[in-house]
């Protein structure tokens, strides 16, 4: 009988100013500065300038499953933005909200209080005085290129700070900023990861 293949998952806490790839370009780091894995592949990239939760796997078919929006698994964003939106400023995210070259389907949104244990981001935000700024929880199940900093702009609360907390049920617990975590098994395993 044929033995099921063993795959790998790696879970990162990606910081600011580090791209979804192993090469560096231009002013930003590579994920070789910190996953010394070879054959991994990113599922769902993050921007530079975005922090938290990126998902790596040596899986062809485990990286499209996590990647592709049809298979529906939820992406929990934590969002600074500059003002404190009002519910009605919520509701037109709830909603589902034309953008420029789409409307994003409705998304869970709440305010929530600065989530506990946050890292410093390096640099810090730009503080400014006269502004204040909110922490909104955000869930999508797609994820077009920059969409939550679009999403808020478009209400008019720009993203100051954005973190991925959470993949479907993988989530950022027990990662340090910088720090990854290696988790083999079958793919029906792995898959179960993000379904618990």
């Amino acid at each position: 009988m044929k033995s099921a293949r063993v795959s790998s998952v790696i879970f990162f806490n990606k910081p600011y100013g580090v791209l979804s790839q192993f090469t560096p370009e231009g002013k930003w780091r590579a994920l070789d500065d910190f996953i010394p894995v070879k054959g991994v592949y990113v599922a769902g990239r993050l921007d530079a300038d975005s922090e938290g939760l990126l998902i790596l796997t040596d899986d062809g078919k485990l990286q499209a499953w996590i990647a592709d929006p049809k298979h529906k698994l939820e992406k929990t964003y934590w969002a600074q933005v500059e003002g404190v939106p009002d519910e009605a400023a919520l509701d037109k995210l709830r909603a589902g909200i034309a953008l420029s070259d789409f409307t994003a389907k409705p998304a869970k949104v709440r305010l929530i209080a600065e989530p506990p244990g946050l890292w410093q981001r390096d640099p810090p935000i730009r503080y400014r005085a006269a502004i204040p700024t909110s922490w909104l929880e955000i869930r999508i199940a797609e994820g077009k290129n920059r969409q939550v900093r679009r999403m808020t702009a478009a209400i008019g609360y720009p993203t100051l700070r954005l973190i991925r907390a959470a993949i479907g049920a993988a989530t950022l617990d027990g990662l340090a900023l910088g720090q990854w975590r290696k988790i083999d098994g079958s793919y029906q395993d792995l898959q179960g990861k993000f379904n618990e």
